[in-house]
């Protein structure tokens, strides 16, 4: 809501997709590691070429570290070209010398997120709550090892709101004043 209110390009998992077009690997490999810390977990891909021919896996340079500074590469880039909203991948680190970036963090009640997420995928409540947990403790090591922050900490965003209090729409509209007012739009 936030991109198209800007007429922005909006990235979320198409960010990999321009990151392995950047990189030249394989999208695959990209979307296999999404928000990881460490080593690659599919080096069986590697070893067997998918995207960088026969490359041994231990002879090559190829990383998670690797994977995350194309990505980083790849935010830069697109934001030196037009306006955008990123949702995650660290884009508030990554972007931190930029001097026209607001930095927001939306949060919800856990009710108010299982209930999205439910609805949406079909599922339980129950299946919706370990999808969400599971993320959310996956995305918060991502961000903690490659920024040495804490994720969701206030103290790295210009604004932190909580979502489930008015809504998605009525949150959308306090963002969007929150940034017209932040650069006098």
């Amino acid at each position: 809501m936030l991109a198209k209110d800007f007429n922005a390009r909006y990235y979320d998992r198409e960010l990999l997709n321009l990151a392995a077009k950047e990189s030249g690997f394989s999208e695959e490999i990209f979307k296999s590691n999404d928000e990881r810390k460490g080593f690659l977990r599919s080096f069986m891909n590697l070893s067997y070429g998918n995207g960088i021919g026969s490359t041994n896996f231990y002879q090559s340079k190829f990383s998670q570290e690797s994977l995350f500074k194309f990505q980083s590469d790849a935010i830069r880039k697109a934001a030196q070209e037009e306006s955008c909203v990123f949702l995650g991948r660290c884009a508030d680190y990554v972007l931190r010398d930029f001097q026209n970036v607001v930095n927001i963090f939306i949060t919800a009640s856990l009710d108010f997120r299982i209930n999205i997420v439910s609805e949406k995928k079909g599922i339980t409540k129950e299946e919706a709550r370990k999808i969400i947990e599971t993320k959310e403790k996956k995305r918060a090591e991502y961000y903690n090892y490659y920024t040495g922050k804490q994720w969701g900490m206030a103290t790295s965003y210009d604004l932190c709101i909580d979502a489930s209090l008015l809504g998605l729409e009525a949150t959308e509209h306090i963002v969007a004043d929150f940034v017209r007012r932040r650069f006098d739009l």
